[in-house]
């Protein structure tokens, strides 16, 4: 009984906060993957609009990730620094992706004039795109010299919108067999890399910090202002919350300690979610819109796939306060996500055509509302 008593730490304001952002996240990358479809679709541009996965890659993400994770852990020390920086680029340029449409949204809103100013590598670039990427470059700074973790949210979260928007599922059969698998690397990781290699390996990563190259740089050349940069940084692989925030207090740890939860169990389910949003659309051209959740047969599968996200990702949260150890998140995002839409499905006699997927026609320009 007093264990049960311990899930009332899940009303803390750290973990309603991580599990608002994570719900929040997983649709809008959904939601983007979405609009950013469409946007590809209407330009006939749709061999740069996404990578689309087939079986075969399906199968190796799995193998290439344990190979990175096995990488990480044993060299990096070494790669940390080379990391840091690669990071820093991905981040500034997902950042621009997530930021561009709100300053199109706000020139078309407002009649705004945007001249083009340079052009490289073939393509134009405007003022607005050359002041967004100052901003998205200034925020990657500041990141690297403070290395704060609200900012480290904000890049991680711009990276997850990126992947899942340009990283796509064609069907349902190609999203079991890349969930199916992922659910078995997360839960092997976890739960049993320690007995393989002496320390658990998911965890190692997770949690090790990566060198700054600016501490190491300002170092070498004795820069006023040396002790403001930080000299260890956390990867924007993964969100993070004060156990304190808001003064609040999480069972297990001190004020310094933080809940986390990986890019990777927000941008794979996010996947599905964005798989789902297209299928809902398809389904509903001739309705008012995406987001009307009324339909002919019930509500569209968007709203399962984020509800039961949601109750997957408070189960999670609550069996790692029961457990008193790192839980694999995909152990209970996998069925709480992927089950309920096979079922629905199936239900609605619609699961044949979400398990081979259907393909944008690109000859249907005029009937692509805007989401």
């Amino acid at each position: 009984m007093e264990s049960l008593w311990k899930l009332f730490y899940l009303l803390e304001p750290a973990p309603v906060i991580l599990i608002l952002t994570a719900v929040a996240v997983t649709y809008g990358s959904a939601f983007r993957a979405l609009n950013y479809g469409k946007e590809m679709e209407r330009n006939r541009d749709l061999s740069e609009a996404s990578i689309t996965l087939d079986r075969s890659q399906a199968l190796m993400i799995p193998i290439l990730s344990s190979c990175s994770l096995l990488l990480m852990f044993y060299l990096f020390s070494s790669v940390s620094q080379l990391l840091t920086a690669f990071t820093a680029v991905a981040s500034a340029s997902s950042l621009f992706f997530c930021l561009y449409p709100y300053i199109t949204y706000v020139k078309t809103q407002f009649g705004l004039v945007d001249p083009f100013i340079s052009r490289c590598c073939s393509k134009s670039f405007t003022r607005s795109q050359g002041i967004l990427v100052v901003v998205c470059t200034g925020i990657v700074t500041a990141w690297l010299v403070s290395g704060h973790w609200i900012l480290n949210n904000l890049l991680g979260i711009s990276i997850c919108i990126a992947f899942v928007s340009h990283v796509r599922l064609p069907n349902i059969k190609i999203c079991a067999i890349l969930l199916v698998c992922l659910f078995v690397y997360d839960i092997f990781w976890v739960f049993f890399s320690e007995r393989f290699f002496g320390a658990n390996v998911m965890v190692s990563v997770a949690t090790q910090q990566a060198s700054n190259p600016v501490h190491t740089v300002a170092n070498s050349l004795s820069l006023p202002g040396l002790q403001l940069i930080t000299k260890k940084l956390e990867l924007p692989v993964k969100i993070v919350f004060p156990r304190d925030l808001l003064g609040g207090m999480a069972p297990g740890g001190n004020s310094s300690d933080f809940m986390m939860l990986g890019l990777g169990d927000m941008a794979i389910p996010a996947m599905l979610l964005a798989l789902v949003l297209y299928f809902d659309h398809q389904k509903s051209r001739d309705s008012a819109g995406v987001l009307d959740i009324s339909s002919s047969k019930g509500y569209k599968y968007i709203w399962y796939a984020v509800s039961g996200y949601a109750i997957g990702l408070v189960t999670a949260l609550a069996a790692g306060i029961l457990t008193h150890s790192p839980q694999p998140a995909l152990l209970y995002l996998v069925p709480s996500t992927l089950g309920p839409i096979i079922v629905i499905s199936w239900l609605r006699n619609e699961l044949t055509e979400l398990w081979e997927g259907t393909k944008p026609n690109l000859n249907d320009k005029s009937r692509l509302p805007e989401a």
